[in-house]
């Protein structure tokens, strides 16, 4: 059986005719190409016409671009509405550096008592390349918000973190409607998210008689306040400045004070929550530095005065100058033999950004060094507002500091700084001031 189902096998494929034609296929049958497919399909409809042209535009658009480049760069240096690069092509200038040009930054606005851009508003050509996105706590506070005026005149554009417990809305509203300028209401103690370069830490109350009102508050603000910002600046790489003080010496053994004093504090006084608050953010500034890499800038400053400074803040100038405007006794607390040193605020400022931008972790003490009695103080505020005001003596204050005198050899040598306004010269210009925003105050509550 197996035999014939061979066989029959056998004859069945011998029946089958054999073809030459190659198997049926669904596809159909491609044509060989003399020239690759690539160069075929550059041929057909022109396409290699459109791509000649458009390798034509491209090159002349880079060909030509430098060349207006040049052009419109030597029109806006010889435009004479242009302060800034009108000046940089009479000297001689390759760039327009800020740092050489800082008188352009901006002047001071007696109106507002803050720096004002030069010009229309507009950011200078030089500036725009190295514009910084800063955030500055405390920043509606009286130091802080001259600092933002200052950054905001040269440029840059700035965040404002403020809770409001000291600063106020007046002293930064005239900066509602700048692009560059945003406000917000946040407590330095809680995290906060945010993208920049640098961060200028003044968040703190800093006066005895915000900062006794609630000591908790203040030193919670000085250490978990401080500890957020340096995590901050940890996370995205942002340079950080704290803005210590001259309290971190206490009643000092050495005078004048150089920063390499280690200071004669109280730790359980009624200051204390400020002093060693203060002691405590520079260890913690310094541990991020030397553990994580940080770059930080510490800035110790003393005594300060100006314009937007609280009315009644319990620090000796602005008591004196409230005072002697209503025609009160100004209060002298003890002998009145205790000695400070006086700086104006634009001086301070000049000395946060000179440390801020230079290559020196610090720390730096901030001060003028003109040393004045209470009592010699008080003569010069009697000479500025009412030689007829008289002085009132009251009991000193617990652990009030005997002498206070800047030591600013290091900030001479490393930032190139040193106060330049005298307290003769910038009382006068807190003084008008305090009268507007007296007068404000006496006026309201006439019309209550």
């Amino acid at each position: 059986m197996k035999q014939l189902y061979k066989q029959s096998n056998a004859r069945r494929d011998e029946d089958i005719p054999v073809s030459d034609t190659p198997p049926y296929s669904p596809k159909a049958l491609k044509h060989p190409r003399n020239l690759p497919r690539s160069i075929n399909y550059l041929l057909k409809e022109q396409r290699l016409l459109f791509i000649l042209v458009g390798i034509l535009i491209g090159s002349s658009f880079f060909i030509l671009q430098p060349s207006l480049s040049r052009l419109s760069s030597t029109s806006s240096s010889a435009d004479p509405r242009n302060p800034i690069s009108s000046q940089s092509a009479e000297s001689g200038l390759a760039s327009h550096d800020p740092r050489e040009l800082g008188q352009n930054y901006g002047n001071w606005d007696s109106g507002t008592n803050g720096y004002r851009p030069n010009g229309v508003g507009r950011v200078p050509v030089g500036i725009q390349g190295k514009r910084k996105r800063i955030v500055v706590t405390g920043g509606a506070g009286f130091v802080g918000s001259h600092l933002v005026d200052k950054l905001i005149a040269r440029g840059d554009d700035v965040i404002v973190i403020d809770n409001f417990f000291t600063g106020r809305k007046e002293n930064i509203v005239h900066l509602f409607g700048n692009p560059r300028f945003e406000l917000i209401r946040h407590d330095v103690v809680e995290p906060i998210l945010l993208e920049v370069d640098q961060i200028y830490h003044l968040a703190c109350p800093a006066s005895p008689v915000h900062y006794k009102y609630n000591p908790v508050k203040t030193i919670k603000t000085n250490v978990m306040g401080t500890l957020n910002m340096l995590g901050l600046a940890k996370r995205i790489g942002a340079r950080f400045l704290l803005t210590s003080t001259s309290e971190v010496y206490g009643d000092p053994l050495e005078h004048p004070q150089k920063e390499t004093y280690w200071g004669h504090v109280n730790p359980i006084g009624v200051r204390s929550c400020y002093d060693e608050g203060k002691r405590t953010a520079e260890t913690l500034t310094m541990d991020y530095h030397r553990g994580d890499g940080v770059e930080v800038r510490i800035a110790r400053i003393f005594n300060t005065y100006g314009p937007r400074m609280c009315l009644d803040d319990g620090r000796v100038v602005s008591n004196f100058v409230s005072q002697a405007i209503r025609k009160q006794p100004m209060s002298v607390y003890g002998d009145g033999k205790q000695t400070r040193s006086f700086q104006y605020v634009s001086d301070l400022v000049d000395g946060l950004v000179a440390l801020m931008e230079g290559e020196h972790v610090g720390p730096f003490n901030l001060g003028n060094p003109g040393e004045f009695t209470m009592l010699e103080l008080a003569e010069v505020v009697k000479e500025t507002i009412d030689p007829s005001a008289t002085i009132e003596f009251r009991p000193n204050t617990a652990d009030d500091p005997h002498k206070r005198k800047p030591d600013i050899t290091k900030a001479k040598e490393y930032l190139n700084w040193e106060p330049k306004i005298s307290l003769r010269e910038g009382l006068p210009r807190m003084v008008t001031d305090f009268r507007k925003r007296i007068l404000n105050e006496d006026e309201g509550k006439g019309n209550k």
